[in-house]
């Protein structure tokens, strides 16, 4: 089980949380939970309504769009957080192409979290539009 500081470190490697304080960070990191997955697990689907963001803890995963494969995930790496904010689709596959663990924040537990603390929330708007805008 990796430690607060860890989940901190990994998680802040997101541009979506480039703007929030240490303190900010340690409650994303709170809600976020540490699963294990075995290889060949699809951990997203491309045209279905996201609900969660991932950092990868280890393992690996293989990124598909319309059935091609266009990329390939590590340990440190992360996808899925705009689904935290929106209820875009997905707009690729993943699939743990090894044994993974990953940390998973839930968009329920990332909004209740933004209700208690509604510092976070204004800070996430610059990163999401450029996020979207990327995506376009």
């Amino acid at each position: 089980m990796l430690r607060k500081n860890a989940k901190v470190d990994l998680i802040s490697r997101a541009p979506l949380f480039s703007e929030l304080s240490k303190k900010e960070l340690g409650e994303v990191a709170s809600i976020a939970d540490e699963i294990d997955l075995p290889a060949g697990r699809a951990l997203t689907t491309q045209g279905e309504r996201g609900r969660e963001f991932f950092v990868i803890v280890e393992g690996s995963v293989k990124v598909e769009k319309n059935g091609r494969k266009v990329n390939e995930l590590h340990a440190g790496d992360f996808f899925g957080e705009v689904a935290l904010l929106t209820d875009a689709t997905r707009n690729a596959t993943v699939t743990a192409t090894a044994p993974l663990r990953v940390l998973v924040v839930t968009d329920t537990a990332f909004k209740s979290l933004t209700r208690r603390m509604p510092s976070i929330a204004p800070k996430l708007l610059a990163p999401l539009a450029e996020r979207i805008d990327d995506n376009l």
